[in-house]
């Protein structure tokens, strides 16, 4: 590679490489087999509190369950356009499923183009036509893409119920406080490619624009790239380097709602100069379409009183996808 091709930071993006006890590592394990249920979740509790953001460990995820997911995701990536555009999101209207093209949505559009490509998926409800729910669109004659990425939705499924325990533990309510607002709720598994940056890079095209994420919890299987960043709560970008056999979670708008900003839904963007593919699977978890959402009376106070009104789940996320993508923006903007 010539120093011409070599990637220019503008400094505004930046990242401190600072130790990541400032993004802590939790160990789940006592959550999962029961052994020690409130450690875990005072652990929780302080990376949510701080950061927004924690990686997590002996999550119970067969590790080789998230390499052939990642297999299945370069497959894919590598079809030529045309035969990925088939299976375009423009066509499962406001199911949302399918494969979005460079800069087909963009997170922060005020200020960046994403550059990355994407293929967004869900819970099997073919019977049903509202917001985030519908039928998948699946690759042709990829039996085993379709049982591996459906496979990985649902173990990541099972995982985000294990941490949503924790962290009704981690606000001192009983562990299944979720479980009513989640009978029946949106999820959408993405798989994303971000092919690397060269020459003077800034603001205006990244992986992804800062933002923060817009439901209850993301968990995120990154490659060994690396280049995403989370800003600090002194406003600094701080790298999240992948960790062998860990998952990225991060919590959404919906908790820093219901927790009055006790919990931070931290922004956090992408930026690839690896001079490689990037590549990442984040599964958002919410809850049920008709799930209300507001602070909770425990985390209101005199010295923080109530900062928001209750919203709706699925309104609130149609919303921020209408803000994203140019599809919908034209229909439902």
């Amino acid at each position: 590679m010539t120093q011409t091709a070599l990637a220019q930071l503008d400094d505004s993006l930046r990242a401190s490489r600072v130790s990541f006890d400032q993004i802590p590592v939790v160990d789940i394990a006592p959550l999962l087999d029961n052994s020690d249920k409130q450690a875990v979740a005072k652990e929780i509790r302080w990376a949510l509190s701080n950061v927004g953001f924690m990686y997590v460990k002996n999550h119970g995820i067969d590790p080789q369950i998230v390499e052939d997911a990642f297999a299945q995701t370069r497959t894919f990536f590598d079809l030529p356009l045309e035969e990925k555009m088939k299976l375009h999101i423009g066509q499962s209207g406001v199911a949302m499923r399918g494969y979005i093209e460079i800069f087909g949505e963009n997170t922060d559009p005020d200020n960046t183009k994403d550059l990355k490509e994407c293929l967004d998926l869900g819970p099997e409800t073919p019977d049903r036509t509202m917001p985030f729910f519908g039928a998948n669109q699946w690759p042709e004659n990829a039996p085993d893409f379709r049982t591996s990425i459906y496979g990985y939705h649902e173990r990541m499924k099972e995982l985000s119920t294990l941490l949503l325990r924790g962290i009704a533990l981690s606000l001192d309510l009983d562990e299944n406080f979720f479980a009513p607002k989640m009978r029946d709720p949106i999820s959408i598994l993405r798989l994303l490619h971000y092919p690397p940056q060269s020459g003077k890079i800034d603001e205006s095209v990244m992986g992804i624009g800062a933002h923060t994420d817009y439901g209850n919890l993301t968990i995120l299987a990154q490659d060994n790239v690396g280049g995403l960043q989370v800003m600090n709560r002194d406003g600094a970008w701080v790298e999240g380097p992948p960790i062998d056999n860990c998952f990225v979670i991060n919590i959404g708008d919906l908790i820093q709602r219901l927790t009055n900003d006790v919990y931070l839904a931290n922004l956090h963007r992408v930026v690839n100069i690896s001079g490689r593919e990037r590549y990442s699977i984040p599964f958002f978890i919410d809850a049920d379409y008709d799930a209300e959402f507001g602070p909770l009376p425990g985390c209101i106070t005199v010295d923080n009183p109530a900062k928001y009104q209750p919203v709706i789940c699925g309104k609130h996320k149609f919303g921020r996808f209408v803000d994203s993508f140019p599809h919908l923006a034209k229909q439902y903007g």
